[in-house]
């Protein structure tokens, strides 16, 4: 902690030093007042103060309503002036400070753009933002990035635009939900593909804005909800010729590994009309490299990208049906992904757009495979009524082997001004494999006496898994004439199959019990599922305008779901007989109709929706242990009267205040409500409870944001709380004798979380120096029932963190951030394990410029853990350093030396706290290693540039 808390302080005392620098001799102020021809004031007009040595930008600010403008503090020396305002030619001034302490330029005045004036070419410096509206645009040439830089490092050097470690982006203080490649869709819906992929030197322009929702789009009806867009502006010459980047790389063995290797490529093409890239990668370094991490279950939850919305309803955040996860876990749900384990990774892509106004096409196809070796260290210590407590120890060793097929098809036709229609595709046929040795420890201690060993298990698990999935939408709108009066109506068909088999053998033995079941001490099982899942659903929505600031929104949804699983458990050790207990064939229609209806009003920058709407769930459900044995029926009807409340405020300025309040609605999966008992983990049993209710979320929150485009001063922060009625909550039973735990779900309500969100940035020095300090505060009640004891967990959690961004000059940048996370726990049933999870990190990134075209990037990533009442404290200090060169006359090609976990500490390591116990993780990762790579960058056919106007 001491290490931490020096780090912290540092990179602090690193912003105030840079802040409070001493000044040059001589200092000046520089004003003036922007106005028009007839001297009438240009107000929020764009002023940018300009090296006059290299047009890099200095400082900027925005006129007030008189037009008037002021830089304080300025080093003596040369400047360009220039002023920038809508339909007014920019006005460019050279300035060189006189010596007198205030400089007044009295009034600028500024031409309109008129026809003959769109002739002439302004020839100055460009003006390195432009801002209009809540729009600013970033002309990339200003922000000078090393060559070869992607657009992710492009983004870094932009006023107001944050980049976290993992590519996350934030632009005024709001997360980045898009980014489009002049104006198009890049590879699907992740913006971090975009800007992870594309070089830096293709850009021309970046548009930061505001967009609205593919449906406030689609009605008509503006819903007050904007979602922050970033554009890239790609260069003539990239648009019409191919450009890429290719990078091969090899280094010595480490880690039990003859030799490290890594090779990635991207190509791009581009036009008016159509985008194709290409995206390829291979390594055994940990580098999944390009998103779809996980590769969820597909169930329609990647179908409708661009937002394409078919499930019409209330716009709040829990419009959509949940059903849950039914499909049966054949593996321990542990990925290769964050660096977890030792991984090879292959991985390829390829994308096509084709856009017109009449016509929008994309289409794409991903593939991936990763081997996961990963050895793990588990310790789960339990806390039960009457104060006693059970460790767990879990030392496993894992082999993995994911295959995963990905096509999607998007086709979005305008028939006519009036009518669009959207034909949508998604499917994924994935192969699975594994190989889990695992060996368990239970240790139980009652009060504080010495703990006891009570049972041992060994266990191997392989299992191997088919999956497809598809989902198919259309999606017909039309428009009528009158304003804001709308149809839409939606069909949609998804497939869900999965085939699987898991060979389990386990050795158990039980110190303290004197008589248990033999089937207990040995297990040598087949464990065969197969599962199908089809659903078809339909939506109505009709949009109706009164009065003139009103509408009128209905919907209708229906969902029929149809289940069929079939599981078989035998005994390989008894000639294959079937194990009843374990074994379980059902069949389940799920049958869901909604009918809601809202009123509207929108009226300059004000979006005030309330509504209601009543939905019912009918479960047809039929079970047995085996087909060929009389199905018993499981019929569930629930009834949900839903409110739905939302305002949206633009109150000008760059402020918007949105507020909303809303109810989930979570129905049981067709897992949990299955009376059938899961072994795979032997000391773990799960078992079904047929007499499940829906859950319900009572949501209530609330956001504010604020951004000055004239200081980049920005602010936003929120608050939101949910309380649980019929909660899905997993109570547990533990076996006095044995200590195997069976968990089971039920419904229990009182749960509750309650939780805020500050975030609060503004330069030190404008173009040099910003500081961001954020805060996030989140407090729960959880409930469970622990061997028939109700157990009340409060979590208090706290977060504090602080970034800092360097960029003093062209050869030097720094990025550091600082964050403090902690967790109280306190536990009802167990007073005396109440306790405190610290979770401290400190980064920082630095980028130097050297003499001889060299560059060197240094990262220090140090992270802290600690739990005192459990003994635990681990430091991990990782840092990485590369030193690289651009070579060749074209200079397209580059050289790199890289260095990972240089003090070769590197391990995954994680702790939690939940509803009566608390665990702890560490897993063995690749640690040190070094990589010579060579890059060479592929540049577009070279056309005429087209000349700017101003």
């Amino acid at each position: 902690m001491r290490n931490f808390s020096l780090l912290a302080v540092l990179c602090l005392l690193t912003a105030a030093l840079y802040a409070q620098s001493p000044a040059a001799t001589t200092r000046f102020t520089l004003q003036g007042r922007a106005v028009d021809t007839a001297s009438a004031p240009l107000p929020s007009a764009t002023v940018m103060l300009l090296s006059a040595k290299d047009s890099a930008m200095i400082n900027f600010t925005r006129a007030n309503e008189n037009g008037a403008f002021s830089f304080k503090n300025l080093k003596a020396g040369s400047y360009i002036l220039k002023i920038s305002f809508v339909e007014y030619i920019p006005y460019n001034q050279s300035i060189k400070s006189t010596g007198e302490p205030v400089m007044d330029l009295g009034l600028l005045k500024m031409k309109p753009i008129t026809r003959e004036l769109m002739e002439v070419v302004v020839r100055t410096a460009k003006a390195p933002l432009t801002i209009k509206g809540d729009t600013i645009e970033y002309n990339a040439s200003s922000f000078k990035v090393p060559p070869g830089s992607t657009v992710e490092d492009l983004l870094r050097k932009l006023p107001g635009v944050q980049i976290d470690q993992d590519g996350n982006i934030r632009a005024q203080g709001q997360e980045v939900k898009k980014v489009t490649v002049d104006g198009k869709s890049f590879f699907g819906d992740d913006p971090k593909l975009a800007t992870k992929n594309l070089q830096a030197e293709a850009i021309t322009k970046v548009q930061v804005f505001n967009d609205k929702t593919e449906q406030a789009k689609m009605t008509g009806v503006d819903d007050g909800k904007k979602e922050k867009t970033v554009n890239l502006q790609l260069k003539d010459e990239f648009k019409k010729g191919g450009f890429g980047k290719v990078t091969a790389g090899a280094g010595p063995a480490s880690n039990n590994v003859s030799t490290r290797f890594e090779g990635k490529g991207s190509y791009n093409k581009f036009d008016s009309k159509q985008q194709f890239s290409a995206l390829l990668l291979g390594n055994n370094t940990n580098q999944q490299g390009i998103s779809f991490n996980d590769y969820q279950d597909f169930r329609g939850s990647n179908s409708f990208n661009w937002n394409d919305n078919a499930d019409f309803g209330f716009s709040g955040s829990n419009r959509f049906l949940y059903f849950g996860d039914d499909n049966e876990s054949l593996t321990i749900p542990i990925s290769g992904g964050n660096g977890r384990g030792f991984t090879k990774n292959a991985a390829g892509g390829l994308n096509y757009n084709y856009d017109t106004k009449k016509t929008k096409l994309s289409t794409s196809y991903y593939f991936n495979q990763t081997r996961l070796d990963l050895d793990a260290l588990r310790e789960n210590k339990s806390y039960l009524p009457g104060s006693t407590n059970l460790r767990k120890t879990d030392t496993s060793s894992q082999a993995n082997l994911t295959t995963n097929h990905r096509v999607s098809f998007r086709l979005e036709k305008q028939l006519d001004s009036m009518q669009t229609l959207l034909i949508i595709s998604n499917s994924r046929f994935g192969i699975n494999s594994s190989n889990l040795q695992s060996q368990q420890r239970v240790f139980q201690s009652v009060a504080n006496s010495s703990e006891i060993p009570t049972t041992y298990s060994q266990s191997t698990n392989n299992s191997s898994a088919n999956q497809f999935a598809m989902a198919n939408t259309l999606l017909y709108r039309l428009k009528f004439k009158k304003k804001g009066r709308n149809f839409g109506a939606s069909a949609t068909f998804q497939i869900n199959k999965n085939d699987g088999d898991l060979l389990l053998k386990a050795r158990n033995e039980f110190f303290q019990a004197t008589s248990v079941n033999d089937m207990l001490r040995v297990l040598n099982q087949d464990q065969g599922t197969a599962s199908i899942s089809n659903q078809y659903k339909a939506n109505l929505l009709y949009v109706e305008p009164f009065a003139k600031k009103f509408f009128w929104e209905t919907f209708y949804n229906f969902n029929l779901r149809y289940d069929e699983v079939d599981r078989d458990v035998s005994n390989l050790d008894d000639s294959r007989r079937q194990i009843d207990s374990l074994s379980l064939y059902y069949k389940n229609n799920y049958l869901f109709n909604r009918l809601g209806s809202s009123v509207r009003y929108s009226y300059k920058g004000l979006n005030i929706s309330v509504g209601v709407a009543g939905q019912q769930f009918q479960l047809d459900g039929k079970f047995a242990r085996d087909q060929s044995q009389p199905l018993q029926p499981i019929k569930r009807t629930f009834t949900t009267v839903i409110p739905n409340f939302s305002l949206n405020y633009d109150l000008k300025n760059n402020r918007y205040l949105n507020a909303s309040y809303d109810v989930g609605v979570q129905i049981p999966s067709s897992r949990d409500l299955q009376p059938v008992t899961s072994n795979s983990n032997p000391l773990a049993i799960t078992r079904g409870n047929p007499n499940l209710l829906p859950q319900l979320g009572h949501n209530l929150s609330a956001y504010f944001s604020y951004f000055n485009p004239g200081s980049f001063i920005n602010f936003w922060s929120n608050i939101y709380t949910t309380y649980f009625v019929n909660q899905i909550i997993y109570s547990q039973i533990v076996d006095p004798k044995t200590l195997i735990t069976t968990t089971m779900p039920e419904n229990l309500t009182g749960g509750k979380n309650l939780g805020s969100y500050i975030g609060f940035g503004f330069p030190l020095k404008k173009t040099k120096a910003t500081l961001n300090l954020n805060t996030q505060l989140n407090f729960g009640h959880n409930l469970t029932r622990i061997n028939e004891v109700l157990n009340e967990t409060n979590n208090q959690n706290y977060s504090f963190g602080v970034r800092l961004e360097l960029t003093p000059k062209e050869w030097i940048t720094f990025y550091g951030n600082a964050n403090i996370g902690i967790t109280n726990t306190k536990y009802s049933i167990n007073t005396a394990q109440n306790q405190t999870i610290y979770n401290n990190s400190v980064r920082g990134d630095l980028n130097l410029k050297l003499p001889g075209g060299f560059y060197l990037n240094t990262t220090m990533n140090y992270n802290e853990y600690k739990n005192e009442k459990l003994n635990f404290n681990q430091q991990i200090p990782l840092l990485s350093s590369s030193i690289y060169r651009i070579v060749g006359k074209a200079k397209k090609a580059e050289v790199r030396l890289s260095g990972f976990d240089l003090l070769n500490r590197n391990v995954v390591v994680s702790q939690y706290a939940g509803q009566n116990y608390t665990s702890t993780e560490r897993i063995q990762s690749l640690a040190r290693y070094f990589m010579l790579s060579f890059t060479y960058n592929m540049r577009g056919v070279q056309a005429k540039m087209r000349r700017d106007y101003y």
